[in-house]
């Protein structure tokens, strides 16, 4: 089905503009010419339907014909973070194994990944404008594992709480995740005939990430022309905003603390008619402030690399008429999904608007008939409204005391001096385990020091959740998407205890 509906599109009209990547347009028929080298090539090495194929991914113009390679042609995309440190991924290089690699040129100028591909014996591909360069030849007798048939990724997950795990995303959950996001799109019914439309979407989410490639890809089969930012940047976002004028764009809750703390004019943003946002906690004063200051709804959705996507958001009509009561939820459950809380403990099925453990069952999820248990603390109301409370396995423990990190970064955040905070646990040899956090501060306001701070929320939090240390940072440690890495975040407070 993904097959066909990228081939239908590509057909429309292969000289339209598709793809806008450093100012510069790629039409559709270039993108079906590059896919179409890069399968030839993976196939005269005898990778066909089901191989398995590491992308060395980044934000770049040569990856996405990679990615529609894939797709294309039943493959299966090992999904590798080009953006991390040499040694880290050359290390995720020989634990993916993938018997194919491809990347664009300057990212195989670095020794130790050519060196971690000739280790497993895999044919390397370099993308550039002239096209695929075979540079490194196959050794199949040091072939793992070569073929996962049936699946369309294994997506690395976000790593924000520890090591990322590789979780493999069928090609049949994909599709049906797709297919869910196109609902929220008039014109887009299952059957609806293929055709190109106008304006321009922006992209800057990370295509190593699960949300990277599903909006990319959304907007592909939608016939979107598609602005590749490669990282989320104030300044290139404000000006793709305003060369394309979107009516939608989208970015992290943190980028929208960027965003409205840069204080950019209002009719940069005029354009817009919604602002989508999600990978993480959204607190609602944010999404208020920013419809006041630029009249921009923030529709936030839900969703995890497991799922393939979201599985909960708002829609724009859902804004207008239950914002006010409904507010700082993620939105309402996608069509065909179900979800309700638990009690951590015994497993039993709480009622409506109790807050529990989040189960969801979805045609996109698991097997797509069982229950499928997460680790999110959640409450589900009776309209199929979804709250998210915070990780029930984030928990800080501190004296047998349990502090939600997000309550206290929403204390934190209430603070007028603070753009941004982040919490997380350090281990004590009395408590157990005690509260840190890290904050940002907004431009042009007075600072106050840490124990100014500290008294500040000793008036609002109770005193065990009052964290011990509060340092002020620069920027947080993050992942390519733009959420706090809480284990690099962690080693800033053991280094300084040090």
């Amino acid at each position: 089905m993904l097959k066909e509906q990228l081939e239908a599109v590509l057909a429309i009209d292969p000289e339209a503009a598709a793809l806008e990547f450093r100012g510069e347009w790629r039409n559709w028929g270039a993108l079906e010419r590059g896919s179409e080298a890069i399968a030839g090539a993976l196939a005269e090495h005898g990778l066909g339907e089901g191989a398995r194929v590491g992308i060395l991914l980044r934000n770049h113009g040569e990856l996405v014909p990679a990615l529609l390679a894939a797709f294309m042609t039943g493959r299966c995309v090992a999904s590798l973070n080009a953006t991390a440190p040499d040694g880290k991924l050359a290390e995720e290089i020989l634990k993916a194994a993938a018997p194919a690699l491809i990347g664009i040129a300057e990212d195989w100028q670095r020794p130790e990944l050519i060196a971690a591909g000739r280790e497993i014996g895999a044919v390397i591909l370099s993308l550039s404008e002239h096209g695929v360069k075979v540079i490194e030849t196959p050794d199949p007798a040091r072939w793992r594992q070569p073929m996962a048939p049936g699946i369309a990724i294994e997506m690395l997950s976000s790593g924000t709480t520890g090591t990322p795990k590789r979780i493999a995303l069928p090609l049949a959950n994909l599709e049906k995740a797709l297919a869910g996001a196109a609902g929220y799109e008039k014109g887009r019914e299952p059957g609806a005939a293929p055709r190109l439309r106008s304006g321009v979407q922006i992209v800057n989410a990370p295509l190593a990430h699960v949300a990277g490639i599903t909006g990319l890809m959304n907007n592909l089969l939608a016939g979107r022309k598609v602005c590749l930012l490669e990282r989320f940047t104030v300044d290139g976002f404000r000006d793709a905003v305003v060369r394309h004028r979107p009516k939608v764009a989208g970015a992290p809750p943190s980028a929208l603390r960027m965003l409205l703390d840069a204080d950019i004019p209002k009719e940069d943003f005029a354009s817009l008619a919604a602002f989508r946002t999600g990978t993480a906690p959204l607190d609602p004063d944010l999404a208020d402030a920013f419809y006041e200051r630029y009249g921009v709804p923030v529709l936030q959705n839900y969703g995890a690399t497991e799922f393939a996507g979201g599985v909960a958001g708002w829609t724009l009509d859902d804004f207008k008429a239950h914002w006010g009561t409904k507010r700082g939820s993620v939105g309402r459950l996608n069509p065909g999904v179900e979800a309700h809380a638990v009690d951590p403990e015994s497993g039993a099925a709480l009622p409506d608007g109790e807050q529990g453990l989040l189960e969801l069952r979805a045609p996109n999820v698991g097997d797509g008939r069982g229950w499928v248990r997460t680790t999110d603390l959640a409450v589900v109301d009776a309209d199929n409204f979804l709250w998210i409370r915070g990780r029930h396995d984030g928990a800080i423990v501190r004296g047998g005391f349990k502090i939600l990190p997000d309550d206290v970064v929403k204390a934190i955040q209430g603070h007028p001096a603070v753009r941004e905070a982040s919490v997380t646990g350090l281990k004590d040899r009395r408590l157990g385990e005690v509260p840190v956090a890290a904050w940002i501060a907004r431009r042009g306001v007075e600072v106050p020091d840490e124990e100014g701070l500290k008294a500040w929320l000793k008036e609002r939090l109770m005193p065990y959740q009052v964290p011990v240390r509060l340092i002020r940072v620069e920027d947080m440690p993050r992942t390519p998407s733009m959420k706090v890495d809480l284990v690099a975040l962690r080693g800033l407070f053991e280094a300084d205890a040090a």
